[in-house]
């Protein structure tokens, strides 16, 4: 099974700008986005624009309100929680089944993307380790074997993505990234399922740590 991550669109680069914007603070809380004003600023069209602001509402960064249009807002507590939580079961599902169905070609493939993110550690580019991050998770996925759960994830990781984006901001977060995605990635080459599944549970609960701790010191 391949799992391919199609090239950015123009909505998926206004999308995750705007969602910087809003998770830094920029972008206030009940700020009205104006499809036109966002269309010119990014020098695209409306339709774009439309799609960024449709992504951003699953996501709880948007709100479309009845006669004031789309406004910019943020996911309460519990609904962050409660998207982590679901996260953090999917992905450790996945870790599992991969350790158990992976190929060794595809074990290969993990380790190659696992060493590419530690050199991206030593050049402190949380950017670039965020994009190859996504390929990495993404290879998690396919590595299941199971396509209906890949798909799943990969929509729960989208509406998460703002979240998990902005705690590569916090001070060595990119480390210690890479130390708790070691843990999966010997335990999916060992093939041992639980210990891949426990690792990436254990991972996600220092993601949405890590994201709580840079909301809190914005």
């Amino acid at each position: 099974m391949s799992l391919r991550t199609a090239p950015p669109t123009r909505a998926d680069s206004l999308r995750l700008q705007l969602a910087d914007e809003i998770v830094s603070g920029v972008l206030a809380p009940g700020r009205a986005l104006d499809e036109q004003e966002l269309a010119r600023r990014f020098g695209v069209s409306r339709t774009p624009v439309r799609e960024a602001i449709r992504q951003l509402c699953a996501s709880g960064l948007v709100q479309v309100r009845p006669h004031r249009g789309a406004v910019v807002a943020l996911p309460t507590a519990e609904q962050l929680h409660d998207m982590f939580e679901a996260m953090a079961e999917l992905e450790a599902l996945c870790a599992g089944l991969s350790a158990r169905n992976m190929t060794a070609a595809e074990r290969r493939a993990l380790e190659g993307l696992h060493q590419e993110l530690r050199g991206l550690v030593h050049q402190g580019d949380p950017m670039r380790y965020h994009e190859r991050n996504e390929a990495f998770h993404g290879a998690i996925y396919a590595g299941t074997h199971n396509g209906y759960l890949a798909e799943l994830t990969l929509m729960t990781r989208k509406r998460v993505a703002p979240f998990r984006r902005a705690q590569f901001r916090a001070t060595g977060r990119l480390g210690g990234s890479w130390q708790e995605h070691d843990r999966v990635v010997q335990a999916i080459l060992r093939g041992d399922r639980q210990a891949a599944a426990d690792a990436m549970h254990v991972h996600i609960g220092f993601v949405r740590d890590a994201f709580r701790d840079y909301a809190g010191t914005r």
